[in-house]
């Protein structure tokens, strides 16, 4: 596959995949909203040859679109872990007839890992003049607090053992010289600084930028801890991954990035970081996060500075999130023996909402691997999971909801699990990192029939309903702040009574315009603990019965961040220079508000 970025851009080109602006652009709001309004329409990547402020070009949207994520990874590291989990299956009892067989694993893997080189590209030019202020760091919202690098792969080792982590968290610049480091506590490099904190140890890191794409999926992959990133870049390149040194940094350097800026954390300090226009399309709040001193700069001779957008999806990360899941889901039935397939949902930021089909050979069995999913690395930030044991394609949203909604036996069935950590993004909880999860079993063979149209009347203060699937209903309610508890007095309907589901928002129409956009504002917009009601509840033998319909209050409540909305200044911008950018090309303008929320 492709040995570094500018090796990729070169495919895309051939691919007629990829457009190159001349104009001056500003890495500052304007080449995030142009970044936007192409991915909206499932537009090509975009190499901006003159940043304003900068001699390095800017490349975004490398991956927004499935085939683009297709040319970047294609199928080899998805048939090399179906083949690894076959063997698996087979293997025992080995045999020599066996192990000739699975020759070919044996030689993938040889030609895998790492390889040292005597020097590297990244190399190229070590300036101890660069800093901060000569790179094309962009701010993708009005409303963020400076600039943030967006596609930073942060190479850290764990200071007793020296396991590496590579991970994309955002960097906010504060100055020239240092950098803001959202390690959330839920994740590797997090883990690192925490262990190095509390020996008192240095704890050097190093930021790359560019490269093989394989690092940017890999960098991104919910592998477990003991799983090393870069070996996954290698598998997904098919080939080893160059490595070299230098003196004056303490890691090792991957050879074919394009930049790699070194630093130390600095000791117990936390600085504010924030806000932040992140991935579930509303702001991240300002809080103190840890921070590095830049000690080197060094980088290719010809340098592509790579950057992205996140926002309402489907953005950049949705592509990439998908293509994750399915590359590693032959590996679900290895690692969760009783789960059969397992899907999260981009659209609600993934963490919000996931669905399994599952094994249920004796009674309950589902809650086992409902806990077992809750359970398992990343997948333990899901905050509501549903269940089934059913034949159902669950990247079909509507026809999961329905198959889970005809078997539902919410006495049973419903669980809350309150007082538990929530991903640092989501603001649904009382407090940051804190909230509760929720799971559905929807098992066995229907037990109601799903209503599909609604014509009955609904109480005062109501003003419309609509149906998203079979089963579930979206009505319109009066702003929480106005009625926090309409939820109880929408319940008592009689007209409700055969809708197992009532999802209760503040505008129906748009809610349920597409599937997308149900699941973003539904699940973006709901904590399991505080906005699950019940037309009735029992507490029976220490478990919450409850009992139908259920309704989940997605509507907008104080103290959630502002939604995520282009200033007016830099959209006209944009659209007053749309020609300017592209004179010689045709590319539509997408709506970036909206981004694929009402794409159909």
């Amino acid at each position: 596959m492709h040995r570094n970025l500018a090796n990729y851009l070169e495919e895309l080109r051939r691919a007629d995949d990829l457009v190159e602006i001349d104009a001056p652009v500003d890495p500052h709001l304007e080449v995030a909203e142009i970044h936007r309004r192409v991915i909206a329409a499932e537009g090509p990547a975009l190499l901006f040859r003159n940043p304003i402020g900068s001699r390095f070009p800017i490349v975004m949207n490398l991956f927004g679109t499935d085939r683009r994520v297709q040319i970047g990874f294609g199928d080899h590291g998805q048939q090399f872990l179906q083949r690894l989990v076959q063997l698996a299956e087979t293997m025992v009892p080995p045999t020599l007839t066996k192990i000739w067989d699975a020759r070919d694993v044996a030689k993938t893997l040889l030609r895998s890992g790492m390889r040292n080189r005597s020097s590297g590209a990244v190399l190229d030019v070590q300036d101890s003049q660069t800093t901060l202020d000569d790179l094309p760091i962009t701010t993708s919202w009005s409303g963020d607090g400076g600039p943030f690098i967006t596609l930073p792969l942060i190479y850290t080792e764990h200071p007793k053992d020296g396991r590496h982590n590579l991970g994309i968290y955002r960097l906010q610049k504060h100055d020239p010289d240092h950098l803001g480091l959202h390690f959330q506590i839920h994740k590797g490099s997090g883990y690192h600084l925490m262990e190095a904190e509390r020996t008192g140890q240095e704890f050097p890191v190093t930021c790359f930028l560019g490269g093989p794409p394989a690092l940017i999926a890999s960098a991104v992959a919910p592998l477990p801890e003991n799983v090393g990133e870069l070996m996954l870049a290698s598998l997904l390149q098919g080939s080893p991954l160059k490595m070299t040194r230098t003196e004056n940094v303490a890691h090792p350097l991957i050879a074919e990035c394009d930049f790699a800026i070194h630093g130390t954390a600095l000791a117990g300090q936390r600085w504010p970081e924030g806000p932040f226009g992140d991935h579930y399309g509303y702001y991240s709040l300002q809080h103190d996060y840890p921070v590095m001193k830049i000690s080197s700069i060094s980088h290719r001779r010809d340098a592509i500075f790579p950057a992205t957008v996140v926002g309402k999806p489907r953005q950049e990360d949705f592509f990439l999130g998908d293509f994750l899941q399915q590359l590693l889901s032959p590996l679900f039935p290895l690692v969760m023996p009783t789960v059969k397939q397992l899907w999260s949902y981009g659209e609600t930021g993934y963490h919000s909402l996931a669905a399994a089909v599952v094994k249920d050979r004796y009674p309950r069995e589902a809650m086992v691997s409902a806990f077992r999913i809750l359970g398992e690395g990343q997948l333990s930030l899901t905050k509501f999971l549903l269940l089934t044991d059913g034949a159902v394609d669950l990247r079909d949203f509507r026809a999961t909801l329905e198959h889970v909604l005809a078997r539902a036996d919410f006495s049973r069935d419903l669980h809350v699990i309150s007082c538990t950590s929530m991903d640092t993004l989501d603001y649904t909880g009382p407090e940051v990192n804190a909230g509760s999860k929720g799971f559905l079993l929807g098992l066995g063979d229907p037990i109601r029939d799903l209503p599909g149209e609604f014509t009955g009347e609904l109480a005062s203060g109501f003003d419309g309903a609509e149906v998203f699937c079979r089963g579930c209903l979206v009505v319109e309610g009066p702003g929480y702040e106005q009625e926090p508890e309409a939820a109880s007095r929408l319940l008592s309907c009689e007209s409700l009574k055969d809708w197992p589901l009532v999802v209760i928002v503040d505008d129906a129409a748009e809610a349920t315009r597409t599937a997308a956009r149900f699941l973003w504002t539904t699940f973006t917009r709901f904590e399991p603990a505080a906005d699950l009601h019940a037309a009735s509840r029992e507490v029976i033998r220490n478990h919450v019965s409850h009992r139908a319909p259920v309704a989940i209050d997605a509507r907008l409540k104080p103290g959630y961040p502002d939604e995520l909305f282009c200033d007016q200044e830099t959209a006209d911008l944009v659209e007053n220079r749309w020609n300017e950018y592209f004179p010689t090309r045709s590319v539509e303008m997408g709506e970036s508000d909206s981004a694929h929320l009402d794409l159909r």
